[in-house]
């Protein structure tokens, strides 16, 4: 008598039918991970080499193991190549299945060069959970977002129970004192625009309370699609500061982009 194959120990299937790779679709249905965004040029990334740190770092703290900088690299080089557009939005995500790490990665159009639309804000209370994680799992931020559009802003101002900015929904932002930009020390993810930003901008890191924001002359938000003025957040308005935009903008074209496939990653840009 033949004795029939024991069950997989994850059956998924979708709109009725078996998923391919049961074990990896469960892993990714399961929602806990962190990922990376990217735009590549090229097939440079600026700031790649603080990419694989903030990957292998996220992935030391959940799931207590590292990801080697060189298997990201072989697998996004591979995917952009696949993809064929050397040009493009790039994502790597990593999600714990027991004993390993899967790495996924997605490539998209990319995103628009230049300076993004002017931004109207408003302010929730909200803060993102273990915030220093660029982790999975952003319903709240996907829902403060959402209501904001729909009361007529462009994004959501992320602040404490007392009133202490963060950050944006999904982006950093600075504010203009005239001298300095002025980075929100409330728990907040170092995107890697604003990583790549503060230490070439003259930058300031201190507490910035909503009482505050009318001392400002101007605020920028900073992400990795797009670095755009802020015109408003609720009650409080903000010229565009042209110059300063100039500035930023330069600052950020500055910083060269590092090949993918190659093993040049100093870690000096994120």
């Amino acid at each position: 008598m033949t004795t029939p194959p024991a069950p997989s120990p994850v059956h998924v299937e979708v709109d009725g039918v078996p998923a391919a790779g049961p074990g990896v679709l469960a892993a990714v249905m399961g929602g806990y991970g962190h990922f990376t965004a990217m735009q590549v040029r090229g097939g440079r990334v600026k700031g790649l080499g603080l990419h694989l740190d903030r990957l292998d770092r996220a992935t030391r703290e959940l799931f207590g193991r590292p990801l080697p900088g060189e298997r990201v690299r072989e697998l996004l080089a591979r995917a952009v190549a696949s993809s064929g557009r050397r040009d493009s939005s790039a994502r790597v995500y990593a999600y714990g299945d027991g004993p390993r790490v899967l790495v996924a990665v997605t490539v998209r159009e990319a995103a628009p060069d230049g300076p993004g639309a002017p931004q109207r804000l408003t302010a929730v209370d909200y803060l993102r959970p273990a915030a220093h994680l660029k982790h999975l799992g952003g319903f709240a931020q996907r829902y403060h977002g959402d209501a904001a559009r729909r009361a007529g802003f462009d994004e959501a101002l992320l602040t404490s129970p007392a009133g202490e900015v963060a950050e944006a929904a999904v982006s950093n932002i600075a504010f203009w004192d005239g001298t300095s930009a002025v980075w929100p020390t409330a728990p907040h993810l170092t995107g890697i625009t604003m990583a790549l930003l503060a230490p070439r901008l003259p930058s300031a890191h201190r507490a910035v309370g909503l009482a505050e924001l009318p001392s400002f002359r101007a605020a920028f938000t900073a992400n990795s699609r797009t670095i755009a003025p802020v015109t408003g957040i609720d009650g409080v308005a903000y010229p565009v500061d042209e110059e300063l935009m100039a500035r930023v903008a330069g600052t950020y074209a500055g910083v060269p982009g590092e090949e993918i496939a190659s093993g040049d990653a100093d870690g000096s840009a994120r």
